[in-house]
């Protein structure tokens, strides 16, 4: 029997810092800080130093002193702009159903960073009919997202589970050499389930004349599973630049329609990719299925209302104008409340030892009946140029810093020399033709207003203890929902990643 393959590197720093950890910017606030100081002393000016090296000190220790990954002087002022956000009711949300403000349907009404995201429909895709597009208006991208229906690989063998790390690997590395697409979000929400959506189902469908023994079976099958069964809803997001799409759209026509042409392209030579991964149906959202998967992201009770209406077949879908939350209150530094509903949400640090395939899997454990947990992967496929230019930044920067150490009599410690060969393995692997990946994890876990928050965030992360660290994103617990709950691609920032 072979064990599990470990896969090591992921957790490589972005602008990792060359002069002791520092990056450049620091370092030169650092120097000019000391400038001052130089200067009194040169001059003579002794008491004028004395003031000046504590000051100049401590905003130093604001600007390189890390705090849970953010340096103070950054935690200063976001906490600034958080309670300014409170005082003047920015953070505040209410829809304009709720206040009876008169609508378009089609019009989103989403709070927070979702409000520069639209979703104007494509054309007919194929024999789906239209696609709901995603264009972020603050990043410049397009996208689209699929509703998958996945097994899960926790009954799986390590042998399937290799076989499908590598063709994750196979499509990423795909997306790589596409002039399109180069991101892909994937998305597994928890759903939880108070038995009425099951009930009207049931109610639906069950048959008047059934024997009693059938009946019997049915609802003791009703009592020993139902309670403890756990259902998943997968989404995938994929999404491309406006750098890279206009060219191709305007070949295709130009505006919405040309960018959504281009996307089709690529979204149906993904639909094999994504089942050759085990999912048995890929559905492209359209506007419809778009409110409805943000809809239930910020009021997970409203799964069984949708539900309901679909078994009836009333209705012609849930419309964008209803596809955000009715209330959502300031936040507080730690949680977001927004519809009866309250989320902590959290970005997982990958373990210097490695990780396994599959090892996620235990942050969407649910402990308790009601209560709901997400976790999102974001995926950044590197072209060549900009993989080949990270890679040998990444080796240049190690070598440096060994040869000092070397000519100042110090010798290189265990993390030095890891560091320089998972440099020197990575150039080779890029040189062998494969990409370098950008990636962020984020898990969240939902439960009632009325329930402790803190108690079920603290199981969340015992159930991360030993395998990841989870870092909680205190002052942007709302902008952190969006990333970790709803299937719109928002979840990498614009600057180089950590590789994978």
């Amino acid at each position: 029997m072979t064990s599990p393959r470990i896969y090591r590197g992921l957790n490589r720093r972005e602008h990792a810092g060359w002069i002791m950890g520092l990056t450049p910017t620091q370092a030169l606030a650092c120097v000019a800080l000391m400038v001052p100081v130089l200067l009194a002393v040169s001059g003579g000016r002794f008491a004028d130093a004395a003031i000046l090296l504590p000051v100049c000190a401590t905003i130093a220790a604001l600007v390189v002193i890390p705090v849970r990954g953010r340096p103070a002087f950054r935690w200063l002022l976001h906490l600034v702009l958080f309670r300014v956000g409170i005082a003047t009711g920015w953070s505040r949300w209410q829809s304009k159903v709720a206040a009876g403000a008169s609508v378009d349907p089609d019009e989103p009404d989403l709070p927070g960073v979702l409000q520069r995201v639209e979703f104007p429909d494509g054309p007919q895709f194929k024999d789906v009919g239209r696609v709901c597009l995603i264009h972020d208006t603050g990043d410049g991208r397009w996208g689209a997202t699929a509703r998958l229906t996945h097994s899960g690989v926790g009954m799986l063998s390590d042998e399937q589970c290799e076989r499908l790390a590598a063709r994750l690997g196979t499509l990423l590395l795909s997306l790589g050499h596409r002039e399109i697409v180069d991101r892909v979000s994937l998305l597994v929400r928890t759903v939880p389930d108070d038995g009425t959506e099951y009930e009207v189902w049931r109610g639906n469908h069950e048959v008047r004349d059934a024997p009693r023994l059938a009946r019997q079976a049915t609802d003791e099958l009703d009592r020993t599973i139902g309670t403890v069964s756990v259902r998943h809803e997968v989404f995938v997001t994929v999404s491309g630049s406006e750098d890279r799409l206009r060219k191709p759209a305007v070949a295709a026509g130009g505006g919405v329609a040309g960018r959504a042409l281009a996307l089709y392209r690529v979204l149906d030579g993904l639909e094999d990719p994504l089942k050759a991964l085990g999912s048995r149906t890929v559905e492209w959202l359209d506007g419809p299925g778009m409110a409805e998967a943000l809809r239930t992201g910020f009021n997970p009770s409203a799964r069984a209302v949708l539900a309901a209406a679909h078994e009836r077949g009333t209705g012609h879908g849930l419309e964008m104008a209803a596809a955000g939350p009715t209330a959502a209150p300031s936040p507080t530094p730690r949680a977001y409340t927004h519809d009866g509903f309250t989320t902590v949400s959290y970005t997982a640090l990958m373990p210097e030892a490695g990780t396994v395939f599959g090892s996620l899997a235990p942050l969407l454990a649910v402990r308790t009946a009601g209560e709901r947990r997400t976790l999102a992967i974001h995926y950044e496929v590197m072209d060549t140029h900009r993989a080949h230019r990270a890679v040998r930044g990444n080796r240049f920067r190690s070598g440096v810093m060994t040869d000092w150490k070397h000519s100042k009599g110090f010798s290189a410690t265990a993390m030095d020399e890891r560091e320089a060969g998972g440099a020197r393995a990575q150039e080779r692997a890029v040189a062998a033709g494969h990409s370098v990946v950008r990636f962020a994890v984020a898990a969240s876990v939902t439960v009632p207003s009325g329930w402790n928050v803190e108690d079920h965030a603290a199981r969340l992360e015992n159930d991360a203890s030993g395998r990841f660290r989870l870092l909680r994103l205190d002052l942007a617990q709302d902008s952190t929902f969006v990333v970790a709950v709803l299937p719109v691609g928002i979840g990498l920032p614009r600057q180089r990643g950590g590789l994978l």
